[in-house]
C-alpha cells in the first residue's frame, strides 16, 4: 500500500485481492485490470482508466475521483 504507481501502464494485469490502500493510480492505464476484492481505500484514481477493469467486491471507501473512466467507461468526478 501507499506506493506510487501514478502514470503506470498496468493493462490486464492480475491484481485479485491486492492492498492498494492510499496508493497513486493517478492519470494509471489500468483498462481490463482484474481487481476482485483489491483493498483501494484512499487510493488516487484521479485521471486513471478503469475500462474493463473488473471491480467486484473492491473497497472503493474514500478513493478519489475525477475524469476517471470507470469500468463501464462512464466518467466519473467526485473529487474536481
Amino acid at each position: 500500500n501507499k506506493a506510487d504507481l501514478s502514470e503506470a501502464e498496468l493493462v490486464e494485469v492480475n491484481l485479485i485481492e491486492a492492498d492498494l490502500s492510499q496508493t497513486n493510480l493517478r492519470n494509471a492505464d489500468l483498462r481490463g485490470a482484474d481487481l476482485w476484492g483489491a483493498i483501494l481505500i484512499g487510493a488516487d484514481l484521479r485521471g486513471t482508466n478503469l475500462n474493463g477493469v473488473v471491480l467486484d467486491f473492491a473497497d472503493l471507501e474514500q478513493a478519489k475521483f475525477c475524469n476517471t473512466t470507470m469500468s463501464d467507461g462512464s466518467i466519473r468526478n467526485d473529487d474536481c
